[in-house]
């Protein structure tokens, strides 16, 4: 793979996957395509949900909200989750058959308790950055592939905000997986074609 690329692999936690907290139907099938993908790649990220107990982004810290409702913050609007990914817990660590030790960084995002962060580069506030994009420009990276989970969420939101930042960005597709809630996906998926955002196949990375 061209030095000047990275691989970003969003969210690969326990509790996105079957039996977890917040599963992304069928969230444990990417592993062993990410697995593979990240071979070839000399770069290579981590991002890691790592909520404190009680994050806002929580419905149960919202007294008769139920999980997959909305709510407005002071940020803009908030889809309330079960809550997931709590810091140290098991639901929060990286899937057992994730294997890519060559990874150089972790950026754990949603850490702040009073702020949802879907995105590797920016939290809900959407000022707030979390110095990925920084890092990968002393890196020399102009270009990040995405996989992960889940597409229409943390996937898409990293995406977006890759190009903001000036980055080519290209979704792996088949090493991601939806949520797919209240139209998201359809809506992620247009949201690509908008800013440029590319889709590919697993298949295509060498």
């Amino acid at each position: 793979m061209d030095a000047a690329a990275a691989l970003l692999i969003v969210d690969i936690q326990n509790d996105f996957l079957p039996g977890g907290a917040l599963a992304v139907p069928g969230g444990d099938e990417v592993i062993p395509t990410v697995n593979r993908v990240a071979l070839h790649f000399d770069k290579v990220v981590l991002t890691q949900d790592w909520h404190p107990p009680g994050h806002i982004s929580f419905a149960s810290s919202h007294p008769g909200k139920s999980p997959f409702s909305t709510i407005d913050l002071p940020y803009g609007r908030q889809v309330l989750w079960p809550d997931h990914c709590v810091q140290g817990t098991f639901g929060a660590r990286f899937a057992d058959k994730l294997a890519v030790p060559q990874a150089q960084a972790v950026i754990r995002k949603g850490y702040h308790a009073h702020t949802d962060s879907y995105s590797a580069f920016l939290e809900a506030d959407r000022r707030t950055p979390t110095g990925l994009a920084g890092l990968l420009r002393e890196r020399g990276v102009t270009t990040v592939y995405l996989a992960g989970l889940a597409l229409d969420f943390c996937v898409a939101w990293s995406a977006l905000d890759a190009r903001s930042a000036g980055f080519e960005a290209i979704v792996i597709e088949d090493g991601c997986r939806a949520i797919d809630t209240n139209g998201s996906l359809e809506a992620a998926l247009r949201a690509f074609d908008s800013a440029g955002v590319r889709r590919i196949g697993s298949d295509a990375v060498a």
